[in-house]
């Protein structure tokens, strides 16, 4: 991790010096030309000159220095099971002997992972990432903005959102307060806040480039917004903060060919970061509602011509359990989804947040069109299974 880390700052290094050399370069060139005539020199003038009624970017210095001091450094410490067989990666040996690690046993070895996370109370609640807690975790250190370092606990984590819920001894800490992500626009200023490369509190700026982001293959319940705000590795966990220092998300992942900042963030939005924190708090695990397992594929333009399905939205039952609320309901392989509570389905991630979101015990109207006639379904809302949840 160090040696791919340093590798990357001496390429920054390297590149900000280029940058450096050719600007003075530059200056020289021009302080040695000759002068401009007076007209060409009002020409360029004029040209520089800022458009009379254009506004000024906004001052973000006061949000700023009152954010980052409610963000800290995630440190994890990891156990990780190594074999010692040299064939550990042959298959042809695996194939005869099954696992190497069964043969020739194994050893462990502690991995460190490093992240941001984000205090949302002066007591001592952190919230981050579950992958930068990761698996298996001994120990994890959190370094606050005014260089303390505690041992924090695990209070659960959520792997469907990719949030995990950490809790430190302290009091009268410095909290993000919370923003309300569903009112966050398009093209919203937005701070990135977090530690990336082991550089703390560094603090980036963007807009919010699109909200209710799915699809994007990084967990399974996805509602992100996206952002242009720098983000790179380690700043997992780390603020996304609107123009009133509110936190509106925690910054989850990256869209990167390269493995560094291209301009396309992830954050989760604060409102579901925040009901999953209470949930893990109250509960010890997040609380979903669910009709069953119901495989989906999306309705393109023919799929609905062919189904005569008379909207340009929804999703296609195509295979489902017996041994469900959907099924009991009445919903059958080969209808078409096209809403719930009134609420229109566009793809498989909206039908399930939308259920997830429903409470358990409640009832729920599913839409949807079979054979060309518009019907209607009411559904139990069950509990979903929450195996993969865990609390420490």
């Amino acid at each position: 991790m160090k040696r791919i880390v340093f590798g990357l700052l001496a390429v920054s290094v390297g590149f900000v010096g280029g940058l450096v050399v050719t600007g003075r370069l530059h200056v020289a060139e021009l302080e040695s030309a000759a002068p401009a005539a007076p007209q060409a020199a009002a020409a360029q003038v004029s040209q520089l000159a800022p458009v009379r009624g254009m506004a000024s970017l906004p001052d973000f210095t006061g949000v700023a220095a009152q954010a980052v001091g409610a963000v800290a450094n995630i440190s994890s410490q990891q156990v990780v099971r190594a074999p010692n067989s040299p064939f550990a990666n042959d298959p042809f040996f695996s194939y005869f002997f099954g696992d190497s690690a069964d043969v020739f046993g194994g050893r462990d070895r502690r991995e460190a992972s490093l992240g941001s996370g984000v205090v949302v109370s002066s007591d001592g609640y952190i919230l981050t990432n579950n992958h930068v807690v990761g698996e298996n975790t001994v120990e994890i250190t959190v370094s606050m903005a005014d260089k303390r370092e505690v041992q924090a606990r695990i209070v659960g984590t959520d792997p469907l959102t990719d949030i995990a819920l950490l809790k430190i001894d302290a009091r009268n800490l410095p909290v993000m307060p919370w923003g309300d992500s569903s009112k966050l626009k398009v093209a919203e200023w937005v701070l990135a806040i977090g530690n990336p490369f082991q550089l703390n509190q560094t603090v980036t700026l963007g807009i919010v480039s699109a909200i209710g982001r799915a699809n994007v293959g990084v967990v399974a319940y996805e509602d992100f917004i996206q952002t242009d705000a720098a983000i790179n590795p380690g700043n997992s966990g780390g603020a996304l903060v609107n123009a009133r220092g509110e936190l509106v998300g925690i910054n989850t992942a990256i869209y990167s060919q390269s493995g560094g900042y291209q301009g396309v963030g992830f954050a989760v939005p604060s409102n579901l970061a925040r009901r999953v924190m209470e949930d893990l708090i109250k509960y010890g695990e997040v609380r979903r509602g669910s009709i069953g397992y119901l495989g989906v594929a999306p309705v393109t333009t023919r799929v609905a011509s062919q189904l005569s399905v008379p909207v340009d939205h929804g999703v296609l039952v195509s295979r489902m359990t017996r041994n469900s609320a959907a099924y009991d309901a009445g919903i059958r392989p080969g209808d078409v989804i096209v809403s719930l509570n009134g609420k229109d389905v566009a793809d498989q991630a909206q039908l399930l947040r939308l259920v997830s979101d429903s409470p358990i015990g409640s009832t729920v109207t599913i839409g949807a069109y079979r054979d060309g006639r518009k019907i209607e379904f009411r559904v139990a809302v069950q509990a979903m299974n929450t195996r993969t949840q865990r609390r420490r």
